[in-house]
């Protein structure tokens, strides 16, 4: 892996010392200048695809639609060194971490007969999986850029580019080699390893066109969905023909079956002697033929006829440019600035834009709908996403915040209830808790609500005291009953799910995620007039208590005091092993009583008083993150030290970067009253996001992590949802330059950053005047200004940020409950 994240021979046979020399080189070179740098050449998508991040490298748009990516042996798609690209798939997630994630319509390029006894023998039709047929690859000469993606296939010489708008994408095969034809195979059988394709049709239209439908299960062995695409190609093809389970069928134009028959697809064979190169234009739809074919003619054609190749990529790369350059970042290293705009591109890759051009979309009644002059959004990792990504799409996107907004809304409206991880047009019901609400409640707060209070509140409340009857796909609070009745989930892990998860399957963590949004919604409850609502919210925010064991002790430390689950009478859950430990994972959803135990935001003095006071508090903070030996060796600390595996979630009692529950924990320095421990630890998180493969910490879960690198390098973060309270915190960068709504810009200027090394806070300002307080309310940031920070070397323990008065005020404080 180079400077710059390209895997110079993903299987390590093929490429020179040569290619080696000169990529080396390349990434040796000084950045361009910082004004004429092209954004989308400096983002690296080959960012996040090793070690679970899940990230895919090739072309998208934006919240695009269709995603054109290689397929490998990863259940996400294709991982770095994975040996062979199986085909390129029409639709991904990034960084999803759970099997069926997509890439349905696995098309390949090759070279070599079609026929009986040829290489590709149509007597059998095991011959066309896509495992038998894939090649080996070099990124050696290509590229991964926002919005474009080259790789070579070697055992077919064929350079492949992609490109990607909204709703249709460009792929361009150029053929190399000497044979006189080259064919796309076009399988619709397969996908993603692990994607369970259900059923397929593949027809041949004419001689430039194929279409389909594929029906595929999806996220976590969810329900079943279905996906119509199109692909027309700028030159008529000269064979063709289709195969199943029997095998080939030259000259046969439509073949359909089912996961029992797990072979279908079509060939489509092109004379090369009049042109080596074949451009494909395809589209997809989760509405109907009719909105793929749609589709493709909005955005892949123009007059008529097909756009070419290098037009698509520059509107495609163009549209990047226009939404990376909403950031601007003034110092760093180049890899700095990669990293950061990586993450950038990472965090804008999702939602997925869900209607189609004539506005059509398929709702979670499975009916269709209508956008009028709206995006529709797809694709909901609520779970992940409410912690950061939501806040930044809410602050630098904000009418694309608002389309989400009425996105979730509709949801409910049409589905009858508030999802928990939409997957298409039902719920997944991954995960626990209830993420929906505080992700609403960050909305409403930052203003994409605007308009739909009313509305919001009454989907929020009846999500906040109810359950969704059997007959509904929607889970929502599974463990509203005992909750509401006792204030707590009990812990039963024979609880029946209607998904992969349930919340009394995980119930002190689901208690402690139900806590929290009760709160999180109260200000919305208050602003529509529902006060004794807001009043029966703030109490119940306070439910966390039920399950604080002030009694229990660990053999590994002196603290006392930790979450404990509870069983259905009430009676505290004890573990096989006898007395219950708080580094176990009976109880918690991927994390231990360790971990949860910091998700009081909502009321932290009550948290501190539960810990034995700020002493004791500060000093669990300081053992959870190890944070001597973090200060003498920080990136050694959070590779080693640190929960140090994407999946490693239990059995553990230190900070996890790879996952979201302990996301906030860091901030909780800065409102203890020890910014500068804040200033420690970030910069510590911030070495673990790197320009290589690797360098996405855990599951990038559709731009959550991104996100969080984001806001620590930005120099500010979010507190409690539906607070608007942002903590302030060093930057990475010299200056950082925000477009805001309006034509407005927040500017953070750090004067002594040093990129990846810790510097803390001595002084800040906001527009001129001293800013004492280690927060700023959202609504002063959305105006815009300058916020300005002076940086040291040494913490001063005894300065900025240290008095009582600096901090927030709480949230939901066991004085209002």
């Amino acid at each position: 892996m180079n400077r710059n994240g390209l895997d110079l021979m993903a299987v390590g046979r093929g490429a020179g010392l040569l290619g080696l020399c000169a990529l080396m080189f390349a990434g040796a070179q000084a950045a361009p200048a910082r004004g004429n740098q092209s954004l989308p050449s400096t983002v690296n998508t080959f960012i996040g695809t090793k070690d679970e991040g899940n990230t895919f490298p090739g072309a998208s748009a934006p919240f695009g639609m269709i995603q054109v990516s290689p397929i490998g042996s990863h259940y996400a798609g294709w991982r770095h060194g994975d040996e062979k690209i199986r085909g390129f798939g029409r639709n991904f997630l990034s960084g999803a971490g759970c099997w069926e994630q997509g890439g349905q319509v696995s098309v390949l390029p090759v070279t070599g007969t079609i026929g009986p006894g040829g290489k590709f023998d149509i007597n059998d039709g095991k011959n066309f999986e896509h495992e038998k047929y894939g090649s080996r690859y070099t990124h050696d000469g290509g590229a991964g850029e926002a919005g474009y993606y080259k790789v070579k296939l070697t055992d077919y010489d064929i350079d492949v580019e992609a490109t990607a708008l909204t709703r249709a994408a460009a792929e361009r095969y150029t053929f190399n080699a000497d044979a006189k034809t080259g064919s796309v195979l076009v399988n619709v059988a397969q996908a993603n390893s692990k994607h369970r394709v259900i059923g397929s049709q593949v027809r041949v239209v004419g001689d430039r066109a194929v279409e389909g439908k594929v029906l595929t299960l999806s996220f976590c062995g969810g329900h079943q969905y279905a996906t119509w695409f199109r692909i027309e190609f700028d030159r008529p093809f000269k064979t063709f023909g289709v195969w199943n389970q029997v095998g080939g069928h030259e000259g046969a134009r439509f073949s359909m079956e089912s996961e029992y028959e797990p072979h279908n697809g079509a060939w489509l064979s092109f004379d090369l002697e009049k042109g080596r190169s074949v451009t494909a234009i395809s589209s997809i739809s989760h509405v109907d033929q009719e909105g793929a074919r749609a589709n493709l003619r909005a955005e892949g054609m123009n007059g008529g006829k097909l756009i070419g190749f290098d037009a698509m990529r520059k509107s495609a790369q163009q549209a990047w440019q226009d939404e990376l350059s909403k950031v601007k970042i003034t110092g760093g290293s180049k890899d700095d600035r990669t990293v950061f705009y990586t993450a950038l591109y990472h965090a804008l890759l999702q939602p997925l834009t869900g209607n189609d051009a004539d506005g059509r979309y398929r709702g979670y009644d499975d009916r269709i709908h209508t956008a009028d002059g709206w995006t529709y959004y797809e694709f909901w990792s609520l779970w992940d996403t409410y912690r950061s990504q939501n806040q930044l799409l809410a602050l630098l996107q904000p009418q694309h915040a608002r389309d989400i907004a009425r996105s979730i809304l509709k949801i409910d409206e049409e589905g009858g209830w508030l999802p928990k991880w939409g997957y298409a047009n039902f719920d997944t019901n991954t995960m626990s808790g209830d993420p929906v609400s505080p992700f609403l409640a960050d909305l409403w707060r930052y203003g994409a609500l605007k308009g739909r209070e009313t509305e919001a509140w009454k989907a929020l409340r009846k999500n906040a005291w109810g359950v969704p009857p059997l007959a509904s796909r929607h889970e929502g609070r599974a463990g509203n009953a005992n909750y509401l009745e006792k204030g707590f989930v009990f812990y039963d892990r024979t609880f029946p799910a209607k998904g992969m998860d349930v919340d009394p399957q995980n119930g002190s963590s689901a208690t402690f995620e139900y806590a929290l949004a009760d709160c999180s919604i109260a200000p919305l409850a208050e602003a529509v007039g529902a006060t004794d609502d807001a009043a029966a919210l703030r109490k119940r925010s306070g439910n966390w208590r039920t399950l604080w064991d002030a009694a229990l002790k660990e053999k590994e430390s002196d603290f006392a005091g930790f979450p404990r689950p509870r069983m259905e009478d009430g009676e505290w859950y004890v573990s096989p092993e006898g007395a219950y430990n708080p580094r176990s994972h009976y109880g918690f959803h991927e994390g231990t009583a360790w971990q949860y135990q910091w998700l009081v935001p909502q009321d932290l003095p009550d948290l501190e008083k539960a810990m034995g006071g700020r002493e004791n508090a500060l000093r669990r903070l300081d053992e959870f993150f190890a944070y001597d030996q973090l200060l003498a060796d920080p990136q050694g600390a959070a590779r080693k030290v640190w929960v140090s595996g994407a999946y490693s979630y239990y059995g553990q009692h230190r900070y996890n970067p790879n996952n979201e529950p302990t996301m906030h924990v860091p901030t909780l320095y800065s409102l203890f009253g020890q910014p500068w421990k804040t200033a420690a630890v970030l910069n510590a998180v911030q070495t673990l996001f790197t320009n290589a493969p690797n360098g996405v910490t855990g599951n990038d879960d559709l731009g959550t992590m991104s996100a969080f690198y984001l806001f620590g390098a930005m120099g500010f973060s979010p507190l409690m949802p539906g607070s608007g309270q942002i903590l302030l915190h060093p930057a990475r960068f010299d200056r950082v330059e925000i477009a805001l709504e309006g034509g407005k810009k927040l500017v953070v200027e750090s004067e002594g950053a040093t990129a990846g090394q810790p510097r803390f806070i001595t002084a800040a300002s906001f527009n001129g005047k001293p800013q004492s307080a280690v927060w700023l309310d959202v609504d002063t940031l959305k105006l815009g200004g300058t916020l300005k920070y002076t940086l040291s070397a040494k913490p001063d323990v005894t300065g900025w940020g240290t008095r009582a008065g600096d901090v927030p005020p709480a949230m939901c404080p066991v004085s209002s409950q």
